[in-house]
């Protein structure tokens, strides 16, 4: 069963398709305001769910970062079949899944947002246990509410499956291998106030980057979750501007 919030959505517009990709036990919804923002401005907005995110702990802690890739290569598919060119915007984990997409298919942009390649001390990953102990495990998890937002676009899971942020770790090494393959337009949002990605996760993705126009863009007041954010209107104009100005 799929929680409110956790259904994909699609949004009909022009011949540019945007595929939008969310973050570690996030769901759809936390896109669901930039997807209406890219919409609006004539885009056609398909917003994927990860395979075991809008679902259960317990179903999430059963797939791998490939089941995860998987599910953004399902939602291109169904946007190259539509549309003629694609861009592509994940937040968080959503973020290092776009860099991934990027280096392995037609893609006209790629933008970041509070991607994780450095992940702050205070998240105590030292003390992960090793991932054969981490079975039938899960880590409580901080739940941060945005109360000027729909209340669907909060929607996540209150805990992490200890196996899936082994899942999430490979997935960072293999964007790190990647990166230099991602040659299309690249716009690298961060925020300073992210208290979950390091700010040198950005620096990290700009330097590593094969592409040759490429974007490093800062916010000052967003927390981690840039889309629903103080700064957000502001990020949806930024993600617009470039996309637009690289099509």
């Amino acid at each position: 069963m799929i929680i409110n919030g956790g259904e994909p959505f699609f949004l009909k517009g022009g011949p540019h398709g945007i595929l939008l990709i969310h973050g570690f036990t996030g769901v759809p919804a936390e896109m669901l305001l930039l997807g209406r923002y890219l919409n609006d401005k004539g885009y056609t907005v398909l917003a994927v769910r990860l395979a075991g995110h809008g679902t259960t702990t317990e179903d999430m802690a059963h797939m791998t970062s490939e089941d995860w890739y998987d599910s953004v290569c399902d939602g291109y598919s169904i946007l190259a079949s539509i549309c003629e060119k694609i861009s592509v915007v994940g937040q968080s984990m959503g973020g290092l899944l776009s860099i991934l997409l990027a280096a392995n298919a037609s893609v006209k942009c790629c933008c970041t947002l509070a991607a994780p390649i450095f992940i702050h001390e205070d998240k105590q990953l030292y003390r992960l246990p090793a991932k054969e102990y981490c079975k039938n495990k899960y880590w409580p998890k901080k739940k941060r509410m945005h109360f000027d937002v729909p209340q669907v676009c909060n929607a996540s899971y209150g805990e992490y499956p200890m196996v899936s942020v082994h899942e999430l770790l490979d997935l960072i090494d293999r964007t790190k291998r990647e990166l230099p393959r991602v040659k299309c337009p690249m716009l690298v949002m961060h925020s300073h106030g992210d208290h979950t990605a390091r700010d040198r996760s950005a620096n990290k993705i700009y330097d590593l980057s094969g592409s040759y126009e490429k974007e490093l863009v800062w916010l000052e007041e967003s927390g981690h979750l840039i889309t629903i954010g103080c700064e957000r209107e502001k990020a949806f104009e930024l993600v617009d501007e470039f996309i637009r100005e690289h099509s």
